[in-house]
Parts: C-alpha cells; structure tokens; sequence
C-alpha cells in the first residue's frame, strides 16, 4: 500500500496546493526500475525503496532470504556488486527554464555512486545519511541522450576488506560475529554484518523513500503597477497546512529539515529543569530556494490551546540549492497551559498536541515597504507563505547522574555512589522494559503495522521505555521518509525511546574520514528525534565502555584505544549532540560507570570507590543453576541489559524449514540458526552453536521436565516451549528482584531486559517471534510488569523464603495477599491471608521464613505442594490483582498429575481451561499458524496465558487477534493447549 500510495504522490499534491505553484515532489518510485549485477548476467525489475535481496527474491532468482540456510547459501548476494537503474525523464521531461530539480535520498544502503543523466553527482558511503542532491544542470545536458538516474552499490563486504588492506589501516582488537573486522570502518547498520541473534546478509540498495523535488521561482499573477509605483506586493494566499514539511516542500522552497524541540527555559542536557518555568519551543528548519527572502518569519500555532508565536523573524533566505540554510526561531508559553505528556502507564498518560508551522517569505525583493528612498518597479510579489503540521508534546525528561546527597543517603539508607535513573516531568519512576534489535534483516521491507504490532505489545506488557540498541539503525519518525513510522507510535502510545548512536561492541579507528562522515549523520538524526516526547535520551553506542576499559587494562598500548575512545565518545559524539538539542541526556555507552562530572563531560571509566554504586549494568549468566541465586544478581541504579536465549516456537520453524528431518531440537538446520556464541568467521554451520544449544538443553533439564515423548514433532514442540518457559522464569525472577530494589540500598529504578523483538527464525533472547507471536517471556512481562506485584524470593542455600509486595506507583497502595498451598493433584492444604501497604516506589515484606520445616505444609515433600501467592489491591481508583507461584523443588523432580484439560470455546474467540484432573503449571493456548494477536484475561483485559491452572479455579482468555497482520482468519478448532505435563506425555 506504502509504494502504491507514494507513486500517486505528486498527483496528490497538485490536488492540495494553490495552482499557482509549479514545483513538485515525486516519488522515486513511480520510476521504472531495474537491478543489474556487475557482470550484467542478471538483470531483473526492481523497486525503490527496496534492496537488492528482496528484487531478486521478487523476480524468482532467489527463495526467500530466511528460509532454511539461505543466509548461508545466499553469501553470493553479498559478494557482487548491485547497480539500481532507472530513466528519469518522466518526472523532468517537463522542467521549465527556471526550475531546479533536486534529487533526495532518505537513505541509501551503502556504499554507492549516484550518476544523473550520465553525469556523476556524488559518493556516498553512509547508510544513516540523507542526501540532496541539485542535479539541474546534469539533466538539461545530458551525455550520449542518457537520462536515467543509476545508484551503483558496491559491496560493503569487499569495500571493508579494501580498506582494511590499506597500510594505514588500524584494525580494531576485538573479536567479532561473521563477517569480521570490516564494520567499524563503515557507516551501516552494524548487525547487517552478523550478531548472536541473527543472520549476516550485508544487503544493499535504496533502502528509504527517495523525491525529485522541482522549484520554481513565484510567478508573477498580477500586472506590475507602473514604473516609478511605490506601493508594496499584496500578500498572497496561504495554503491549508501540509501533513508533513516534505508536502510543505515544492513551489520555491524544499523544506530538507524540521526540528521542534520542546524544553523548559534555562534547561540543559546536564541541569535540572525548573518545573513551574516557561516552555521553550524551538523550531529548526533547513531549506533550500530557488527565491531569495530578506524578512522571512517563522509562525507557530496550537490550535487546541488557541496559542500563536505571531511571526517570529529569521535570519535571511538566500538563493540557494546547492546547499542548506538553517533558519531558527523560539518561543515561550507558560507551564500551566498545556497538559502534560506521560508514558502511558503515569499520570494523564501521553497528550500531544498538533504544531502548525509557518515559514513566510516576506519582502523578498530586498526593499522594506516602509522604505521612503526605494524607486523603480515593485517588487515582485513574495511567494506564498509554506505551512505544516506536527504533533509534538510537552514533558521534560531528565537522566539523573549525579551523586547522591549526604542527607538522601543517610534518610533512606542508600548505598554511597552516584544516581543513575529517569525523571520524567520532575518526578522519579520505575523503567521497566526491553531493548529493540533492528525488526527485519531488510528495513526495505518492514511496515508501520508490522512496527506498531511490537509497539502495541510492549504496552500491553506494562512497559514504558524501549531502548533502541545501537548496533541497527536509528529508527523512523514516518512512513514518507522512513518507510514506516516508529517514533511518532511511541509518542503516541505513550512508551519512551532510549536512544543511541550507532556504535556497537567494537573499538572504533578515528580518522578525519570517520569523523567527516558521522558528523552530519548524528546532527540530522538527533535533530529529526527532537520533536518526539518519547525521546528519554542518547547513548554514544551499545557496551563499548566496558570494551576499552578491558583493553586498557590487558594491552600494551591499550592506553591508544583508551584515547581513541574518549575523542569519539568523550568530545566528539557529545559535543554534535549537545549542539543539536537541550532537553535529554547524552551518555557516552549504554552500560556504563557514569561519569565524574557533566561539566566538563568527564567520564569515570574505573575511577570508583570500592562498595560504591555508580553507573547502570547488565547480567548474562549461561550457566543455568545460577539462573535464580539472587547473589549473582548485580546490585545496580538500572539495569539495561539482561537475558537469557530460547528458541522460536515450532509455528516459526514450520515457516523456514523445508524437511522433516530438520524438525529436531539439535538438527543441522536449526543449530545453524544459533549464533551463540558467534562463529568469529565465516564458517557454517556455527562451530560454536554448540555451546548455545547446550546452554538451553541444561537449563530445561535443571528446571523442567525434560521433553521425551514418542511423537518427534511433539517432542521438538516441547523443546522449544520449554526453553520460553525457562528464559520467563529466568527472567521474571530477575525483574521481580530488580524492582524490590527500589526500597533497597541500591535504589534500582530501572529494569530493561534483552530483548523484545526477532529479526528471523532462529535461537534469540527475544520475548516476541518474528512474525510477532508472543513467547512464553512476553506473558512473564505482562504479569511481572503490572503496577503492583507479589513475589516469592526463594533462597535455596539457607532455605529462606521471602514474599514481597512491590509497587512503582507514586502514591502508597493497600491490599491484601492471600497465600495458598496446593498439592499436585490440586487440593487446597492451607492458606493465609495479610494486608499490606505500600509506601512510593517501594516494597514490603509480607513473609520472611527460613528452614524448609518451617515453610511447607507439614507431613509434606517439597516435590508434592507448591504455594499460589496472589494479591488485590486498590490502584489508580481501580481494582486490579497479580499472582505468582513458589515451587520448592525444581518442577523437574515435582510428582506432576496429569491435569485433563478440557478447553471449551465460547463467542468471541473465548476459551475457558478447566483441569479436570491434577495441577497445570504453565497451561498455554496455541492460536493457529498464520494468526497474530495475543490471548487476554476475559475479565480484566490483562494478558494471560502460561498460567498454574488449578481444578476448580477455571480460566477464561481471549484471543485478541491483530486482523491486519492475520494472514487468515482464527478458527477455534485450531487452537492447541499444552501444559508442563505434555514435555512427557502426548
């Protein structure tokens, strides 16, 4: 729908703007494409946006790219070079004298000469650039009548073993994932290269939307008044406001850049801001014209707060279109008038608001009306003024750093160190979320719905902040210059963006071509993000911290990289930040130990104190008898970064495996999908996927029955749920333990874990599949993620159970929690009931018991009960309730009893579970191949599945279907349920 709506674009926009406009914006792709190889032996139609993988997969030369070991058998792609061809004179057949056609590039994948008419236009060689182009005079001569616009791509992959032969060349001392030591030397998105939890493909290609834009100077529609008048250009009529300033663009003007940025007055990246000040709006844009305008003005209004700026002046816009002109106003409005813009799940949740901006061209002829000394002509009349519309919101969101006072150290017995956690509108709260990975190996091809489903999935869970990791891409505001939308979404549902530059686990040289290169990408991407209240901040890249200080340490000349790294991170990277924005934080990594001072910016690398807390952190522990021992949990401010992998459900795997032998827990094709830990090299399968898959083979057999049964494909099934199951209990154990920390000395307000989204089939630590089925974790989010939550902290080695209440609302919140001890045949032995409250960001313990003796039911084994620990509580003037369950003995060794469960449908794709039998730990619905949604709470909405279920207590859910990206309707008789009690038994 994207493609064909942008073929129809510039018709649409002669049906919006004023007739007397003759400038235009075209979408590239009406243009009739074609990719060719170097030698010419394939030529194939393409399209633009697209990459050279999805044309070929398009016109029948290759299967789809994710399909069995493609990524393996499919290398060939990445080792020639692709050439995207099309004639351009459909769209400059009917240029005027005076007009200007400019070329603009959103994004091009990556390394390319651009040639117009026969004419070089330019080199380019970085991915998260855009680029215009003025190629006029190219198209009016062309050479030997060639009027095509050709993009020839060369490989990234031979292109980084160029320069890395150079002798000059510095090569970085780290280890790497497939394609090795080539991506720090160029500017693309660093997991195209291979990661642990995908595929290495290197695409290339016009990969964003890509215009010709054509400007004319204004007409003159009225007669000139006589020679000697003196009487001043009517003012033209203004258009209605266009949806986006690319719409604005056309007539004289491109509109290249916006910026709106939203502050209060006197804030910085580094202070506090005042809360009761002003709001300060500042309005960015970068133009180009083919009219020159002396007193132009910047207008900005509000129409839902009936606010306008009136015209605010800006410097003078010259005639130019070979290069941009910044043109910069601001404005104030008092605090109280706009509503405030919260994550969804605080306060009034996000409100934006609609920005309507103006940009008029007053007194282009370079006299002032009032000018007594000005003879001759009139001037002519100035163009018509150009206006959008943008949404935008108010909040101030700030990243607290600094150490903790004495007297707040002393008050709450917080352990010495510095702050390290979020503020939003002034107050302290909770992060809980994930980190995103690039959505698809080929952005060309990914859609807002497909975006906005994992989005929407996030806040079902209860999270309020994403951290966009810094080894894929910076992700789009919309559709029209980023191909789908992502940050205008999360402005919208009301989830915060972290957000980072795109350095990754790698030592980066630094030479004046690198710093040439990133500078305009990093100022046009932090100016871009401005606008989006979602924004909490920007991170220098992903883990490299931790990286320079290990080489620092361990290398001779570790003290080179060390300096390196501080240019970069330290001067460079934060200084394009600062000077592009002033309302978030800049953090030189994503983990990292703070900082010393914001100003000067001074990092703290090692410079600690012993039993001090600085920083944020991260935990990977692949040794699965440590998954629940609460001492190898780092006491952390946030933590950023924590996962543990599972395998995608066997729905997934029937999409890319071809034979039935590949359906196997351990078969060649599937442990070739597990990059974990990566092979370094190019070798395939994996040599060390091994690892991996023993890492997930340990940790099912530790905690779960292990999956044995005589239907293999049931078998495999089981393997691969058992690992969701895992990864969830694993991960929830640790959220449950991070958000206690907030009542604790560490004062932990922060917990994202690793990772919320797939890029393909294949072993990851994602909690939602590539085709956005949810696994077992994302369930685990929903419960452990709600605003009040229950846990049972089991410490085996002293036999000490502690059950805690948790709350990250900023109020106190009361209660009751109700425990209860059930056998595996599902009768109830006892139960008990307390009430609790809650103090702000807070926990309370409920129960504190050491010795088994003193915990279980008497008379009873640990492998025969288990403990249902629910609450109710009064939150946000609503009932709302949470459960969790302790099991003294790993469920591998538990006396399980078969639960004969019954499902019954009702209207609504409704399903009630009944065990009819003995106890289901995780009872689970399957909804149908080909069907995207999750299953809900037919009561409270809330998102369940992967539950205890207990004869006599039925459970209702839902399925909530995702009709747009269904691809065919759910039929009832083709859900499935499974329990812990299928892994061996049919």
């Amino acid at each position: 729908m994207l493609l064909f709506a942008l073929t129809l674009l510039g018709a649409a926009l002669l049906g919006c703007m004023p007739v007397h406009v003759l400038g235009d914006v075209q979408s590239l792709s009406s243009l009739k494409w074609t990719l060719k190889n170097a030698n010419g032996s394939i030529v194939v139609p393409a399209k633009v946006p697209s990459q050279a993988h999805l044309d070929l997969l398009e016109a029948g030369i290759i299967t789809e790219p994710l399909l069995g070991i493609n990524d393996f058998t499919q290398r060939w792609v990445v080792n020639d070079n692709w050439t995207y061809t099309a004639d351009l004179a459909p769209l400059t057949e009917k240029l005027g004298r005076d007009t200007r056609a400019l070329l603009v590039f959103f994004g091009i994948d990556t390394i390319a000469n651009i040639t117009v008419a026969g004419h070089p236009v330019a080199w380019v060689s970085n991915q998260f650039q855009q680029y215009v182009y003025d190629v006029t005079d190219f198209v009016a001569a062309p050479v030997k009548h060639d009027t095509n616009v050709t993009v020839a791509l060369e490989s990234a992959y031979f292109y980084g073993l160029n320069v890395t032969a150079r002798p000059d060349a510095e090569i970085s001392p780290t280890p790497d994932f497939e394609y090795a030591g080539i991506r720090q030397w160029i500017r693309k998105t660093q997991s195209d290269f291979g990661w642990d939890w995908g595929p290495a493909f290197v695409p290339s290609g016009i990969f964003k939307p890509a215009y010709l834009v054509t400007l004319t100077p204004h007409e003159i529609t009225a007669p000139l008044a006589a020679a000697n008048t003196t009487s001043s250009p009517q003012p033209q009529p203004s258009p209605a406001p266009a949806s986006h300033p690319l719409l604005a663009s056309g007539g004289t003007i491109l509109i290249e850049e916006s910026s709106l940025e939203i502050s209060k007055v006197g804030q910085t990246s580094i202070n506090t801001p005042n809360q009761t000040a002003d709001w300060l709006v500042n309005v960015t844009l970068a133009v180009r014209s083919v009219q020159g305008a002396d007193f132009p003005t910047i207008t900005v209004d509000i129409p839902e707060l009936r606010l306008s700026s009136g015209p605010l002046a800006v410097d003078p816009i010259p005639v130019r279109t070979n290069a941009s002109t910044f043109l910069s106003a601001v404005f104030t409005i008092p605090d109280a008038k706009p509503t405030r813009w919260f994550p969804h799940n605080l306060a009034t949740g996000p409100k934006l608001y609609d920005f309507t901006i103006t940009l008029a061209f007053a007194n282009s002829s370079g006299f002032k009306p009032s000018d007594p000394h000005r003879t001759g002509p009139a001037p002519p009349p100035a163009p018509p003024p150009v206006s959008f519309t943008t949404r935008s919101g108010f909040r101030t969101i700030e990243l607290v750093q600094t150490a903790y006072p004495a007297e707040e150290l002393a008050a709450r017995g917080i352990t010495p160190g510095d702050q390290w956690h979020f503020e939003v509108n002034g107050q302290a709260f909770y992060t809980m979320g994930t980190n995103i990975i690039p959505f698809d190996p080929f952005y060309a091809r990914m859609t807002s719905e497909q975006v906005r489903w994992v989005l929407e999935s996030a806040v079902k869970s209860g999270q309020n902040m994403l951290r966009v990791w810094g080894g894929g891409i910076y992700q789009p505001s919309d559709e029209l210059t980023g191909g789908y939308d992502f940050y205008a979404a999360c402005d919208e549902l009301g989830i915060l963006a972290w957000s980072e530059l795109i350095f990754s686990d790698a030592l980066y040289p630094i030479d004046s071509w690198l710093l040439a290169s990133v500078a305009p990408e990093v100022a046009q991407n932090v100016r871009r993000i401005n606008r989006h209240p979602s924004n909490a901040q920007w991170a220098g890249g992903n883990e490299i911290e931790g990286i320079v200080i290990s080489v620092n340490e361990t290398l001779a000349n570790g003290t080179h990289y060390l300096d390196e790294f501080e240019t970069l991170f330290g001067e460079f990277l934060h200084d394009i930040v600062l000077a592009e924005e002033s309302s978030v934080a800049y953090t030189d990594c994503s983990t990292t130990s703070g900082v010393l001072s914001l100003d000067p910016y001074e990092i703290r690398y090692n410079n600690k104190t012993p039993g001090y807390i600085y920083g944020n952190g991260e935990r990977y522990n692949y040794d699965a008898s440590q998954a629940f021992n609460y001492s190898t949990y780092p006491l952390s401010r946030f933590m950023n970064e924590f996962g543990f992998h599972s395998l995608p459900s066997f729905y997934s795997w029937e999409e890319v495996l071809t034979s039935p032998e590949d359906f196997s827990f351990n078969s060649t094709v599937v442990a070739s999908r597990d990059h974990h830990p990566p092979a370094g090299s190019l070798a395939w399968p994996n040599p060390n996927a091994p690892q991996g898959q023993g890492q997930m083979t340990t940790a099912v057999e530790l905690w779960l029955p292990t999956p044995n049964t005589t239907d293999t494909n049931q078998t495999f099934a089981q393997w691969c749920w058992s690992t969701q199951v895992f990864q969830s209990l694993n991960m929830v154990s640790e959220i449950a333990f991070y958000r206690r920390g907030a009542g604790r000395p560490e004062n932990n307000l922060g917990a994202l874990v690793w990772q919320l989204n797939d890029i393909w089939q294949g072993a990851s630590w994602s909690a939602i599949e590539y085709s956005g089925r949810w696994k077992v974790l994302q369930y685990g989010m929903a419960n452990i993620y709600q605003p009040v939550v229950v846990y049972p902290f089991w410490t085996a080695d002293s036999e000490t159970l502690e059950v805690t209440v948790t709350s990250d609302r900023w109020e106190p919140v009361s209660g009751s929690v109700q425990m209860t001890w059930y056998d595996w045949s599902g009768e109830q032995i006892n139960f008990s009931r307390e009430p609790f409250t809650v103090p702000s960001l807070n926990n309370t313990v409920i129960l504190e018991v050491t010795g088994l003796d003193n915990i279980l039911p008497f008379g009873y084994n640990v492998t025969d009960v288990w403990m249902r620990v629910n609450i109710t509580a009064e939150v946000d003037n609503r009932t709302v309730t949470h459960e969790q369950y302790f099991t003294p003995a790993s469920l591998s060794t538990a006396n399980l009893v078969d639960p004969e469960i019954k499902v019954t449908s009702g209207p609504n794709l409704t399903f009630t579970l009944s065990a009819q039998g003995g106890v289901a730990p995780f009872a689970w619905l399957d909804h149908p191949a080909g069907t995207v949604g999750y299953f809900a709470d037919a009561a409270t909405g809330v998102p369940l599945n992967g539950f205890f279920l207990v004869p006599g207590i039925d459970r209702t859910v839902q399925f909530i279907p995702n009709t747009a990206l269904s691809k065919v309707h759910p039929d009832p008789a083709q859900f499935a349920v499974r329990s812990l009690w299928n892994n061996t038994h049919l």
